[in-house]
This record gives C-alpha cells, sequence and structure tokens, in this order.
C-alpha cells in the first residue's frame, strides 16, 4: 500500500506536466500579445535615454484607456514613408505633441534654444549633450488623434522633424495616427546596470492644453 500511495501522485504529476506547460505557454502568449512586450533598441535615435542593445518593456494594454501623454516614450508601427518597409517596422520615440498642440521651434530668451509647447517653453535635459531641440525652426499644430514625436538624439532621429522637412512640410506625413501606438516603454530591463523606469520627464508638467 504504501509503494502505491507513493507512485501514483508521481504518476499523476507526469500526466498533468504537459497541460500545466500548454497553460504557461498559452498565458506567455496571450500576455505578450495583448499586455507586455520586450523590445530592443537597434539605433541610436533615443539617446542617452536608451542606447543600442537596450532592451525595454512596453505596456500594450495602457492605450485602451487613454491616449498617449506627452513625455511618453512609445513604441509605433512606422509609416511606410517613414520606414521605407511595406510589411512595417516598430519606431521607438518620445511624444513631444498631441493632438490640438501648437509645437513651436525655438525660443531663444537668454541665448537659449527651447522647443515651446501651447505657448509655454520647455527644457529638455534628456536630450543628447550636444544636440540642438531642432536642426532648423518649424511651426505646426498636430492633427488631432495624431502625435508628433521626436528621439532624443536630434542629430540621428527619423522622426517628425525630418519628415516633416521631407515632405513638404506635410503635417499628416509627419505625424503619426494614435491607432498604430503598440504601447508605452515604461522600463529598461536590461542591461541590469543599466535598469531604470522611463518616467515622464517634469519638464512636461505644466504644459496647457491647446
Amino acid at each position: 500500500m504504501i509503494d502505491e500511495q507513493t507512485e501514483k501522485p508521481r504518476s499523476s504529476f507526469w500526466k498533468e506536466l504537459p497541460i500545466l506547460l500548454g497553460v504557461a505557454i498559452l498565458v506567455a502568449v496571450l500576455v505578450r500579445a495583448f499586455v507586455l512586450q520586450t523590445f530592443f533598441i537597434p539605433s541610436p535615435s533615443m539617446e542617452n535615454t536608451l542606447k543600442i542593445d537596450d532592451r525595454v518593456l512596453v505596456n500594450k494594454l495602457v492605450y485602451d484607456f487613454r491616449s498617449p501623454h506627452r513625455g511618453e516614450v512609445i513604441v509605433f508601427k512606422a509609416p511606410t514613408e517613414w520606414s521605407g518597409n511595406p510589411d512595417g517596422e516598430d519606431f521607438i520615440k518620445r511624444v513631444i505633441g498631441v493632438g490640438g498642440d501648437h509645437v513651436v521651434c525655438c525660443d531663444r530668451t537668454g541665448g537659449q534654444e527651447r522647443l515651446v509647447i501651447n505657448g509655454k517653453p520647455i527644457d529638455e535635459p534628456f536630450i543628447f549633450p550636444g544636440n540642438k531641440p531642432a536642426d532648423q525652426d518649424f511651426d505646426v499644430t498636430v492633427p488631432k488623434g495624431r502625435l508628433w514625436v521626436m528621439g532624443d538624439h536630434r542629430e540621428a532621429s527619423g522622426d517628425s522633424l525630418e519628415h516633416w522637412q521631407q515632405s513638404g512640410e506635410d503635417i499628416n506625413v509627419a505625424t503619426i495616427p494614435e491607432g498604430e501606438v503598440v504601447g508605452r516603454a515604461f522600463t529598461i530591463f536590461w542591461p541590469v546596470s543599466r535598469a531604470t523606469w522611463l518616467s515622464v520627464p517634469e519638464q512636461f508638467a505644466g504644459i496647457p492644453n491647446p
């Protein structure tokens, strides 16, 4: 009797193991598809906030309940005009302007160049050292339901400003639709030495609505 009692749980475990593995795989697939996904950084366009080969974790659920906010780092499906890839490609940038925002470059009060959003100049300590906020003056109003995005390494980023310039100042080509946003990058998790939260810089607080 003792041998039979000890053997039965072992047999039951091995029978249930494939089911447990299947459930675990299904949960992982569902989480990746609808909740969280990892992305690696392939380019210097967001330096030094994000460096090449950093791994970030992206919340894919948050924008089902609200629109992206200024200052958030987002992953989105780049338009073909941006990537040149008809199969689609994921880009990562920072949201500078949301629908209705008036974004201008540049305020030069005190000899310092700053972007102006809805009349409020903002400091951007997160941009790559030595970069200007933009390489040329611009004055745009972001269409409703679209986003003006820029890389933190402004001189190495294919972003809204670059495509505004290349398209002959077509604001629809220069901005991305909210519906193409995959999710919000909220933490660097690898390498461990660079692990940190990707919070919204305090400089974006207090920007008035358009």
